[in-house]
């Protein structure tokens, strides 16, 4: 017997609900299959300021009515966009749970767009693409992505550029809306105390009037791999450097993906992690250090990251190089295995007391695979990983793969990074 329910509207819309008798709350998203992936170089930044767009007013709410709506009640609204979609989201008690789909429905379906609105949310946005700008260890991490995917709309940055927002037309922002905010490309998915037939009425209720989209909505394919190891710097006005460095992965749907969650454990996914013990612990190289998996349709990246002194990154670097090669030639231990087969069950059934969680949980596997795995189901792929798989698919990514090196460091920093691969750009 299947943990959740899914009911498809005639109209193409999916409804997913897990029940979860012992709570009060429910939390609810509207999942909208698009995101940065699909914009092309012109609409950089598009599927962003949309979702700003929908929280300044409808025809039957103004901002602060949206805000209130669910504040005024002890409830959390909010959104984001990633590479592949855009969520819209609200937790909530369960007697207001029609409240919150009522006005999720309102922002999707009515949102106004209000050309004054629109033009102090891209002065808004602006600032955030700044304010992103100067958090250097959230930057080097779209610097890795634009190095690894160059030329490829996984390499853009979700927040766009502060040219290709200013220069967007109203008319073109809502043609783009009009072609991905189709009841076939979006789904509802809910969780915590709640009836699945309740909500599928009230889906029905406010998303069934949507007509179909056109069905034009083609994805880019799959992203090249690098020719040979690079490097991207950018220098700023900063104390520390921050590193990146990794290579391609596997996609979402490979079926090795859950040995590359055991790796990651393995690598970087804990303080008990190899990464962790080692550059930190026994010599102190950094405060931050881990490692980090991103999974998408058609392409995956592994990478690491460090934040260092300017003086410590060649001895960082060349430590975690080390360490992942030498486990690339030599493989992982049983015991590695075990343990981080029992620390990713831990950290799968810890989050799922969390509605919001198992919400996200349901939305994102709908969307994207078109299944959520229980939680029995995700403990036996996780528990069927061999060590095997796990040292084949290190030797891949750690011996074999071409590596890609991005930093952020200091303005006054001089370093020669070309000896570990041709430097694109500084």
């Amino acid at each position: 017997m299947t943990f959740y329910q899914k009911t498809t509207l005639p109209n193409g819309l999916r409804v997913v609900t897990e029940s979860i008798g012992h709570v009060r709350s429910a939390a609810v998203g509207v999942w909208v299959g698009t995101g940065s992936l699909y914009e092309t170089p012109a609409e950089m930044g598009v599927s962003h300021l949309i979702e700003h767009m929908l929280f300044k007013g409808t025809e039957r709410r103004s901002a602060l009515e949206i805000a209130r709506a669910i504040d005024g009640r002890g409830g959390a609204l909010n959104a984001f966009t990633a590479k592949e979609y855009t969520c819209y989201h609200a937790r909530v008690l369960d007697e207001h749970l029609p409240l919150a789909l009522d006005v999720l429905a309102d922002m999707l379906l009515n949102s106004r767009f209000d050309p004054a609105d629109l033009a102090r949310e891209k002065d808004v946005i602006c600032e955030e693409i700044k304010m992103y700008e100067d958090v250097p260890d959230d930057l080097v991490h779209d610097l890795f992505a634009g190095a690894l995917w160059r030329g490829h709309a996984l390499g853009r940055p979700i927040v766009g550029t502060t040219e290709r927002v200013q220069a967007m037309t109203r008319e073109e922002i809502l043609a783009y809306k009009a072609r991905h905010y189709v009841p076939e490309n979006m789904v509802v998915a809910a969780a915590g105390h709640l009836e699945h037939e309740r909500v599928v009425e009230w889906a029905h209720q406010l998303f069934g009037p949507m007509a179909p989209g056109p069905g034009d909505r083609p994805a880019p394919g799959a992203p090249a791999d690098p020719e040979g190891p690079a490097i991207v710097v950018r220098q700023k006005e900063i104390e520390q450097a921050h590193l990146v460095l990794g290579t391609t992965a596997l996609p979402l749907t490979d079926p090795n993906i859950y040995a590359l969650y055991v790796l990651n454990a393995i690598v970087g996914g804990s303080s008990s992690s190899l990464l962790f013990q080692e550059v930190r612990e026994k010599r102190g190289l950094a405060y931050s250090v881990y490692s980090y998996h991103s999974m998408y349709r058609s392409a995956g990246c592994f990478g690491v990251y460090a934040g260092v002194s300017p003086r410590m990154v060649d001895p960082t670097l060349e430590l975690v190089l080390d360490l992942l090669t030498g486990l690339g030639r030599r493989g992982v231990t049983e015991e590695e295995l075990s343990e981080a087969r029992e620390q990713l069950k831990g950290q799968l059934m810890l989050g799922l007391e969390s509605t919001s969680s198992r919400m996200s949980r349901l939305g994102r596997g709908e969307l994207i695979r078109g299944c959520v795995y229980s939680p029995d189901e995700v403990i036996a792929r996780v528990d069927a990983v061999t060590l095997e798989q796990v040292n084949a698919l290190a030797h891949r990514l750690f011996v074999e793969e071409c590596r890609v090196l991005a930093a952020v460091v200091p303005h006054t920093m001089q370093h020669d990074f070309s000896r570990y691969g041709e430097v694109l750009y500084d």
